[in-house]
């Protein structure tokens, strides 16, 4: 292995969270590419069907960013 490489858990947290984005914006260009489970696929049909039942169970997305926010007291 080359000397000169950085190990990821040595970077600093503001170069760990550019690595984190930069490898979520390369994986988004191809979403083709990414796979998805069938218990992911099961899991989202089973959130569908129980939103189209019932569509007051879902909720808006500011109620989403508010309640997330609550949570980490943001």
């Amino acid at each position: 292995m080359n000397a000169n490489v950085v190990s990821v858990f040595e970077l600093s947290p503001p170069e760990k969270l550019q690595l984190v984005e930069d490898l979520w914006d390369d994986l988004a260009a191809t979403p083709s590419e990414v796979p998805v489970y069938e218990w992911q696929k099961k899991e989202l049909a089973c959130r569908k069907a129980n939103l189209k039942n019932d569509p007051a169970s879902g909720l808006s997305w500011p109620e989403v960013m508010l309640k997330a926010r609550s949570s980490y007291d943001r």
